[in-house]
């Protein structure tokens, strides 16, 4: 060959033809076939290899726990993250708005079962938003409950979590009530109850970081994950809660409660004031904290 025409690939590299995107694109592609390249036998072969994809970059960690969320949800029921009966705030068909609205508005929801005598008799479901008109009416008009309720979808406790999610696109119903196998009143099971088990827990204005446990609001209180250890709760607010039962302050706001706390509810220990600010059906999540002054 000529020295008028060198070889490319004798080129110094910083005069080498830069990759096209589709080239870039190709290569991706390949990396990502070697992976696959043995078809999974059963599911746990399949999410192995998703996880040797993540290992090798092509999938990132967020992405990875949304498909794995995605499979397990397909093996779980209703009955493993409904809100249950216990735990429901519903309204009376025989109540006023001045009645009901301060547990409505303390819940923080935007769905309310309405019962009639107990709450095996749900005669509907109540959207906040449909309360609006009573705002600007400022009570002229006759408030009639029943003129404003939706009809409530009622399934059984062991319908398949991947079944409901593709009834609530389906139907676009954000909300069910769960019966059991006597035809009894189990729960009521959301949308966001069935989302969060696939793209973990859905933030709200209260929540902390990741990488933090304690977020410190303008008032001189904090918010606090129930997660927190109780040597690092100890050290950032000068506190002394033992150690030897529990591991987090969330276990030992929850052994002081005696029960599972709802939403809101608020204990006073050692001159601290714990307000739950979200709960599941299972477990504690976040505290708005406030130290005695």
């Amino acid at each position: 060959m000529s020295d008028d025409h060198p070889n490319p690939s004798q080129q110094p590299a910083s005069q080498q033809p830069l990759a096209t995107g589709s080239q870039h694109q190709k290569n991706w592609l390949d990396r990502l076939k070697q992976v696959f390249s043995n078809d999974p036998k059963n599911r746990e072969e399949l999410l192995n290899q998703l996880r040797d994809a993540e290992h090798s970059e092509l999938l990132d960690s967020e992405a990875l726990q949304i498909i794995e969320g995605a499979i397990q949800v397909a093996d779980m029921q209703v009955r493993e993250v409904m809100i249950p009966r216990s735990q429901m705030v519903c309204i009376r068909a025989e109540e006023t708005p001045e009645q009901f609205l301060p547990a409505l508005i303390e819940s923080g929801h935007s769905r309310f079962p309405v019962i009639g005598d107990t709450k095996d008799e749900v005669l509907g479901v109540l959207l906040a938003k449909d309360l609006l008109p009573l705002i600007v009416d400022k009570g002229n008009r006759r408030f009639t409950i029943k003129d404003l309720l939706r009809p409530a979808t009622v399934i059984p406790e062991s319908k398949r979590l991947n079944v409901l999610l593709h009834d609530f696109r389906t139907n676009r119903n954000h909300m069910a009530i769960v019966i059991d196998e006597y035809g009894g009143v189990a729960g009521l099971v959301t949308i966001e109850d069935v989302m969060e088990q696939i793209v973990g827990d859905i933030e709200d204005e209260y929540d902390v970081e990741e990488d933090s446990f304690i977020k410190p609001l303008n008032d001189g209180e904090y918010v606090v994950k129930a997660l927190t250890p109780i040597e690092d709760f100890n050290e950032h607010f000068d506190s002394d809660f033992s150690e030897e039962e529990f591991d987090t302050i969330g276990g030992i706001v929850m052994q002081q409660f005696g029960h599972l706390p709802k939403r809101n509810e608020t204990i006073t220990i050692d001159n601290f004031s714990f307000q739950v600010l979200n709960a599941d059906n299972r477990r504690i999540r976040l505290l708005r904290v406030t130290p005695a002054q």
